[in-house]
């Protein structure tokens, strides 16, 4: 029986079961957070991703009402933006070697043109066309260092190299910085080099070796 807000237990000669109305609460608490009266209910995962798939269907729901079209515009935009993004990735190679794009030219000690010409056909030969422009790049750089149109100098990178060589050859200018971003692109922006590729670049190295130099006073400084 409850009486006053408090419950009251009777029976026989027991004397009453007086309970206040706080303990009742606590007790009813404690009764309801038992596991069996929980056990089908979703787990905190399950709410989460619940929660998270409605806020996404109502996102694109509230898109597609704004934009033209309607669901088929949100999905033309959709697809202009990965092509954007893709174009982006494609042109400017993985952003973690891109940044790097102002490596050296050399990485390992002197060796002579003739000996990473060699390299170059050997890499050539077996379908390595990334090595193989590499390789020849160094030729060309190694080949203007050994006729002396370029100062032995470590730590030059590929971009300074044809700067300065297009000094002494400014008939090849654009060739020489082509045949630079070209091993920069290769070498730290991720990109991929073909028999093309590496065809012009052994052009470019035969004709300068065969080509006279503008004499500018001596060597670079």
């Amino acid at each position: 029986m409850i009486t006053g807000g408090l419950i009251t237990i009777a029976g026989g000669d027991t004397p009453p079961l007086t309970t206040g109305r706080e303990a009742a609460r606590e007790a009813a608490e404690r009764e309801l957070a038992k596991p069996i009266y929980h056990q089908d209910e979703p787990g905190l995962l399950q709410r989460a991703l619940d929660r998270f798939w409605e806020w996404l269907g109502e996102f694109f729901d509230r898109a597609s009402g704004a934009t033209p079209g309607g669901g088929l515009g949100l999905l033309v935009i959709a697809l202009l933006v990965v092509l954007a993004v893709a174009a982006l990735w494609w042109r400017l190679g993985t952003p973690h070697r891109t940044a790097r794009g102002a490596g050296t030219l050399f990485d390992e000690g002197p060796r002579s043109a003739a000996d990473h010409r060699a390299a170059a056909d050997a890499h050539a030969a077996a379908g390595r066309w990334n090595e193989a422009v590499r390789e020849r790049m160094r030729a060309v750089v190694r080949s203007l260092e050994e006729r002396t149109l370029l100062d032995p100098r470590p730590g030059r990178t590929a971009d300074e190299a044809a700067a300065e060589a297009a000094r002494s050859l400014p008939a090849h200018a654009d060739e020489l910085r082509a045949a630079a971003r070209t091993f920069d692109d290769v070498t730290y922006g991720g990109r991929t080099a073909d028999a093309d590729t590496y065809a012009r670049l052994r052009t470019l190295d035969l004709t300068l070796d065969h080509t006279k130099p503008i004499l500018t006073g001596g060597p670079t400084p």
